[in-house]
C-alpha cells in the first residue's frame, strides 16, 4: 500500500519551477515594470545617482554611480523581492515562500517578508557567508543551510516548496523579479539627463533584463552594455549559442555573478536589447573595488564593481566623453575578502610590489638594501630572509620584500636601481598578485 501523504515528495522526481520553463520562457513587458514601480514605491529606497568627478577625470568618461548598495539589505535585490511578495495571492502570502540563495536574494526576501508579514524560508549553501546567514535569521526568516552549492540548494528548496506548499521564488528569473529590477532603469533615466549608456553587471541576467527593457522602451538610443567576470561568462556563452547554456563557474571576486546558467526568462527578455557584452578580469575587479573605496568612500562587493572594472580595463573606449550610469548593485562584501581585494587592487595599481634579491649575509648587507629602498621613498611592508635553499655562495642570503610605492613609474624606478646595484641575475621582480 502507498504510504505517501499529500505533502510527501518522491526524492527521485525532477521538480520544475513553473515560472521558469526553458520550453516556454516568459518575457516581461514595460507595463510590468511600471506596475512594479507603483506598488513598491513606499517600501523601497530611491537610491541616489550622482556624478563621480574624480573617476570621470581619470577615465575620460562622465560617470554616474547608481548607489544600489544603499538599500536596507545592501543590494538592488530588494526591488524584485518586494514586488514578487506583493503580487502573491492571499493564500500564498499566508503559507509563505521559499528560495535558494547564497546571500542578497535571501536577505531581500527575509527583510521584506518580515515587513509584509509573509513567512520566508531560505535554503543557503554551506559556502554562504556566516554574516548573511545570521542576518537572514535576524530578519525573521527560516534558514536552512543545505547544499554544497547554489544548484543543490535550489533542488532542496524546490522539493521543500512542493512538500509544504510554499511558493518558490527564483532570485534572477521569476518574471516579477525582472519587473521589480527594471524599476532601477526608470530611476536612472529620471536622474541623469541626456544619458548615453548604462553598464550593467550580469550574473543570472535579471537586473540587465528589467533595466534594459525600461531604458530601451523610453529611450532606444541609450546603449546597454553587460559585464561579466571572466570566471563565469555564462551570458556571453548563451548569446553565442542562442539559448541559455551551462558554463562552469570558478571562484571569483564577483561571487554574486557566478551563475552557471542564466535565467530563461531573463535571457529571452534581455538578449534582443543588449548592445554589447564584455568580460572583465579579476585584477580589474579588485582595482575597481579599491578605486571606489579610495575615491568615493564606497564599500562595494565585487559584483557591484564590475561595471567600473570594465571601464578601468579599457574595454569600453567608445564611451569616452559619454554620459554613463554604472549601478553599484551591492555592498555585501565579507570583511576578510575586502582586505584581500584592496591588497590585490594595490598590486594591480603598481602600489604594492614584491621582489627577491640576493645580498651579502655579512654585517651591513641588509642595511645596505634598506638604505637603497628608503632612498627612493619606497616603504617596506614585509621582509623575509631565506638561507637554506639558496644555491649561491654560503655568505649570501635571499631577501624577499613586499614594498609600497606610489605607482608603476615609482615601482619601475625601484626595479631599475635594484638591478643596477645587485645585477639582474640576483633580482627577481614582480607585482604582488
Amino acid at each position: 500500500m502507498p504510504t505517501d501523504t499529500p505533502n510527501s515528495v518522491d526524492e527521485t522526481e525532477v521538480i520544475k519551477d513553473d515560472w521558469c520553463d526553458p520550453d516556454e520562457p516568459k518575457t516581461i513587458k514595460f507595463q510590468d515594470i511600471s506596475a512594479a514601480a507603483f506598488k513598491i514605491k513606499n517600501g523601497i529606497v530611491r537610491t541616489d545617482c550622482a556624478k563621480s568627478y574624480g573617476l570621470s577625470t581619470e577615465t575620460g568618461v562622465e560617470l554616474f554611480f547608481k548607489r544600489e548598495f544603499l538599500h536596507h539589505t545592501g543590494s538592488f535585490k530588494e526591488r524584485g523581492a518586494r514586488y514578487t511578495l506583493m503580487m502573491l495571492n492571499q493564500a500564498q502570502k499566508k503559507i509563505g515562500v521559499i528560495a535558494a540563495s547564497a546571500g542578497n536574494h535571501a536577505l531581500a526576501l527575509a527583510y521584506h517578508g518580515q515587513d509584509l508579514g509573509i513567512p520566508v524560508t531560505v535554503v543557503m549553501p554551506i559556502i554562504a557567508p556566516l554574516m548573511k546567514v545570521t542576518n537572514c535569521k535576524t530578519y525573521g526568516a527560516t534558514v536552512l543551510v543545505q547544499g554544497a552549492d547554489i544548484g543543490e540548494s535550489r533542488e532542496i528548496a524546490l522539493r521543500i516548496g512542493k512538500k509544504d506548499g510554499l511558493t518558490y521564488i527564483n532570485g534572477y528569473d521569476h518574471p516579477h523579479i525582472l519587473a521589480g529590477q527594471g524599476t532601477m532603469g526608470l530611476e536612472m533615466l529620471e536622474q541623469v539627463n541626456d544619458l548615453d549608456a548604462v553598464v550593467i553587471p550580469v550574473g543570472g541576467g535579471g537586473m540587465i533584463a528589467g533595466t534594459a527593457l525600461a531604458i530601451k522602451t523610453l529611450d532606444p538610443n541609450v546603449t546597454v552594455i553587460g559585464v561579466e567576470s571572466e570566471r563565469c561568462a555564462s551570458f556571453t556563452a548563451s548569446l553565442k549559442a542562442g539559448k541559455p547554456t551551462y558554463t562552469p563557474a570558478s571562484p571569483t571576486l564577483a561571487d554574486g555573478l557566478a551563475v552557471p546558467m542564466v535565467g530563461v526568462n531573463a535571457f529571452a527578455t534581455a538578449a534582443p536589447l543588449i548592445d554589447k557584452m564584455v568580460v572583465v578580469s579579476e585584477e580589474y575587479i579588485a582595482l575597481a573595488i579599491l578605486r571606489l573605496v579610495e575615491m568615493e568612500k564606497f564599500v562595494v562587493e565585487g559584483a557591484g564593481a564590475t561595471g567600473l572594472a570594465a571601464v578601468l580595463a579599457g574595454l569600453l573606449p567608445e564611451l569616452k566623453g559619454k554620459r554613463v550610469v554604472l549601478p553599484l548593485c551591492g555592498g555585501n562584501i565579507d570583511t576578510t575578502i575586502l582586505g584581500r581585494c584592496l591588497e590585490r587592487g594595490l598590486a594591480v595599481d603598481g602600489r604594492l610590489c614584491r621582489f627577491v634579491v640576493v645580498v651579502s649575509d655579512r654585517p651591513g648587507g641588509i642595511a645596505e638594501l634598506t638604505r637603497c629602498v628608503a632612498g627612493l621613498g619606497v616603504s617596506i611592508k614585509d621582509i623575509y630572509h631565506e638561507r637554506a635553499w639558496l644555491k649561491g655562495d654560503i655568505f649570501s642570503v635571499a631577501v624577499k620584500c613586499v614594498v609600497e610605492t606610489r605607482g608603476w613609474d615609482h615601482a619601475h624606478e625601484l626595479e631599475r636601481v635594484l638591478t643596477e646595484h645587485y645585477g639582474s641575475s640576483n633580482l627577481s621582480w614582480g607585482p604582488r598578485t
